[in-house]
């Protein structure tokens, strides 16, 4: 739960810091806009300057309109002075566009005395926010009335225009801000589902296995009961049920044990050993049991001690998994075990003459439930947990596993466990 709610933490923080970003880089960019707009506007309206201070069609229309000289036309004053808004209105939109404003706009043309003489066929209300830049004109006009005249041409919603040319950026940016959230909350969504889905499978199969303890016990019980009582011709048949059961019952430890270590369940008791001896004891046992057997095992430990800080059931476990690992997988299997000191490490190899693994499997066969197969087929019976009990026993034991192996030229699992020193781990 503590950790759902420190990945959701995490997950808004970053959510919230994208969109800080998204900010901040939108302010450099309206910043930016407006410098840009002003420079632009700098070189409109020198452009607009030059070109009405000369004399021209339109200068000369213009001039027209404010000495309200009619008699050039044929048309009324009024119409003449609409016309002329029109005609300056385009001659307008045309410089701007020509430096890449296309903002919505409307002028006034007036004298410094403030008299009003021409004004855009748009007017924007009162109360809007206005950007002005006015535009002092110099040479025909100005010299025809016999006094200054200002063009000021006004903007509006000048920041909504930014945003507008902006949307090139901030849209993308939106959307790809929009999809990571998304495919974040998949994820989370999908990683807790999975991991309640495991920890449902595991309370399940540990549920089981303690259940199968008891008729296990009661068979186990019976059988010993039956072996009493029985005659010769019938006691090697409850010997191999005992047998059975006795392996039944190892399975069912295994996995408990497992789904202990799983959810970090503290079930290895760590003690200082000399753990020589005693894996002279398995070696031994397994020699004995391959006589038995169309079975070839050898063995060579190096002298002095194999000092660890080990737990000694589930190491002992470890290494019978590596050998009846070795003797499944081959047809008449050669088994080597060979133990020496390496630096600050005891290093533990179990080499057969089995099938081999590929470089595929050698990554995988550690991992819980997989097998090896030949084919479609699995060959071998077994539950794919062997490896990963392994796995988790030596890892446990802060040690390392290392494969070598060829298809048809059998495979070499080491264990690299680290001495104790003072009683401590190396």
């Amino acid at each position: 739960m503590k950790r759902r709610k420190l990945h959701i933490i995490v997950f808004v923080i970053a959510v919230l810091g994208l969109f800080i970003v998204q900010y901040q880089y939108l302010k450099i960019g309206l910043n930016l806009a407006k410098v840009q707009f002003n420079k632009n506007m700098g070189t409109a309206g020198q452009a607009i300057k030059k070109d009405l201070s000369e004399e021209n069609e339109l200068t000369f229309l213009i001039g027209k309109s404010l000495t309200k000289d009619d008699t050039y036309f044929n048309l009324s004053l009024d119409s003449v002075q609409s016309a002329t808004g029109h005609f300056l209105n385009d001659f307008l939109i045309d410089r701007l566009a020509v430096n890449g404003i296309a903002a919505d706009f409307s002028y006034q043309l007036f004298s410094r005395d403030s008299t009003d003489y021409l004004s855009s066929p748009v007017v924007f209300q009162k109360g809007d926010k206005l950007n002005s830049y006015p535009i002092a004109l110099e040479g025909y006009l100005p010299g025809l009335m016999g006094k200054g005249l200002v063009l000021e041409l006004q903007f509006k919603d000048i920041n909504t225009y930014f945003l507008f040319q902006l949307n090139g950026l901030t849209i993308p940016s939106l959307i790809f801000i929009f999809a990571i959230i998304v495919v974040v909350i998949w994820v989370l969504r999908s990683f807790y589902w999975q991991g309640k889905l495991i920890t449902t499978t595991n309370e399940f199969i540990n549920n089981l296995t303690h259940e199968l303890k008891t008729p296990v016990f009661s068979i186990g019980l019976a059988t010993k009961i039956l072996e009493d009582d029985l005659d010769g011709k019938h006691k090697p048949i409850v010997a191999i049920i005992r047998q059975q059961v006795e392996r039944l019952k190892v399975h069912i430890d295994k996995v408990l044990e497992l789904g202990s270590m799983e959810n970090n369940k503290k079930v290895l008791v760590f003690e200082k050993v000399d753990f020589r001896p005693i894996l002279q004891d398995l070696c031994d046992e397994f020699h004995t049991l391959g006589a038995l057997e169309p079975l070839q095992f050898t063995y060579e430990l190096e002298a002095g001690e194999y000092p660890l800080f080990a737990a000694v059931s589930h190491l002992e476990n470890t290494i019978i998994n590596l050998f009846e690992n070795a003797k499944k997988y081959s047809e008449n299997p050669i088994i080597h075990l060979r133990a020496k000191k390496v630096k600050n490490h005891l290093v533990i190899s179990i080499t057969d003459n089995g099938i081999g693994l590929s470089k595929k499997d050698q990554q995988r066969i550690f991992n819980k439930y997989y097998r090896v197969t030949q084919g479609n087929l699995h060959t071998v019976k077994g539950y794919g947990l062997g490896l990963h009990y392994v796995k988790h026993v030596v890892h446990s034991h802060k040690g390392k596993i290392k494969v070598e192996s060829e298809i048809g030229s059998g495979t070499t699992i080491s264990l690299l466990i680290p001495f104790r020193k003072n009683g401590k781990r190396i």
